[in-house]
């Protein structure tokens, strides 16, 4: 899948040398042992709303015989023509909140088919591929992939319905603020749970066009626990001063009108989350990130969530648009190259959603279609001190606040 120029050195991943296989190799060995970064439970007090009489039915609860493994396998996955109009169904899955998972889902897949609409309008010229599937025991997913188009190498939205079970050590591991996440649930019994999101990726050709990221998702586990998660992020090579106040700008319209306090915090959040931890530095210029969200009325987190997927193309769009067309020299393009290097090392060691679809045997295109074609590693590569390539790197060491 890479439109790689020889002119520019630059490696891909369907074509990798021995030398690149083994360094992804290394990079996934590395998961195996990244227990605690399979999702990002903890947050505020239990909900009173539809779980209040959750603890006292569930306590010391076992999974069910029909309750999914761990990992729900890598060939569980049946392609089909067309997705269902819903892939949540009210007899699968733990108990909860049916009505917040197909709402959820219906947001999602509105969403999915409004953003890639608006990706190919810009495009102009490529389309989205559609795959869709299912699982015996429940749910499926729907993945929108473009490739190879005019302005985009590559861009990607993934709507994803999970029923699986975790293990209670994975839940703990990841737990930030204290809450046990598989409350309810018998010591040692792993944790079947309900997940929704939808996720994307976009990577434009051009160096001076930033790649952007979200992910909004919605989980339940068996044990009577809730909670919202998500976040838009964006990932430039070069500093431009009002792209960044654009797209930080238009998030906090959304954060404030819903809590004063979402952007600074959210904002922070992203800062600490996006960081590629053995280098020192964050995997681009942040935006929003939140987890654990449970702390008031499920709709009205809903409702925020909803906002903030809705306002993606809003932020992002304009900023594609105006530097799609820019020109651009080979060193430019080089330095994109590695920064894409950057954002695979962040995706594959860190990144909770990339080892959460693999320890539960998620669809593997779905989960590495984050993954650029195309990037590149040097050597001990450095900056010259005071070219734009510097500055860049020097806010990926210290965060700043852009509005």
């Amino acid at each position: 899948h890479s439109d790689a120029n020889d002119v520019f050195s630059l490696f891909s991943f369907a074509a990798a040398s021995s030398t690149m296989r083994v360094f992804i190799a290394a990079f996934l060995a590395t998961l195996s042992i990244a227990n605690g970064f399979a999702i990002r439970p903890g947050g505020a007090s239990r909900s009173s709303l539809y779980m209040s009489t959750k603890e006292a039915k569930t306590e010391g609860k076992k999974a069910g015989k029909d309750a999914p493994p761990v990992s729900i396998g890598w060939d569980s996955h049946q392609a089909i023509e067309k997705a269902p109009d819903s892939l949540v169904r009210e007899g699968d899955g733990p108990d909860g909140n049916y009505p917040m998972r197909a709402k959820f889902e219906k947001m999602c897949r509105e969403a999915q088919i409004k953003i890639t609409k608006a990706i190919e309008d810009i495009d102009g010229e490529a389309s989205f591929q559609e795959d869709a599937w299912v699982r015996a025991n429940g749910g499926g997913g729907m993945s929108r992939v473009m490739a190879n188009g005019k302005v985009f190498e590559k861009a990607g939205v993934n709507l994803s319905v999970v029923y699986g079970s975790m293990p209670q050590e994975a839940l703990q591991a990841a737990t930030e603020r204290g809450v046990d996440r598989s409350k309810g649930m018998a010591p040692g019994e792993r944790v079947p749970f309900f997940a929704c999101g939808l996720s994307s990726v976009m990577h434009p050709k051009n160096p001076f066009a930033p790649t952007m990221h979200f992910n909004y998702r919605y989980f339940e586990t068996d044990g009577g626990v809730w909670w919202f998660g998500g976040g838009t992020d964006i990932t430039p090579c070069y500093v431009n001063e009002d792209d960044m106040k654009h797209f930080h700008g238009t998030y906090k319209e959304v954060c404030d009108k819903h809590d004063p306090n979402y952007f600074k915090e959210f904002k922070a959040w992203a800062d600490r989350y996006f960081v590629i931890q053995h280098r020192n530095e964050t995997r681009g210029y942040g935006g929003i990130f939140f987890d654990d969200q449970n702390d008031r009325d499920a709709d009205k987190i809903f409702e925020f969530s909803k906002e903030c997927l809705n306002s993606v193309v809003k932020a992002y769009g304009p900023i594609v648009e105006k530097h799609k067309d820019d020109p651009f020299t080979e060193k430019q393009k080089e330095w994109q190259q590695i920064r894409r290097g950057r954002y695979v090392e962040f995706n594959l060691v860190y990144d909770r959603g990339t080892v959460f679809g693999l320890k539960t045997g998620g669809r593997i295109e779905s989960i590495l279609m984050s993954l650029p074609e195309t990037a590149r590693w040097e050597y001990d590569n450095k900056p010259e001190p005071g070219s734009p390539e510097a500055e860049f790197l020097e806010n990926c060491k210290h965060p700043r606040d852009w509005v």
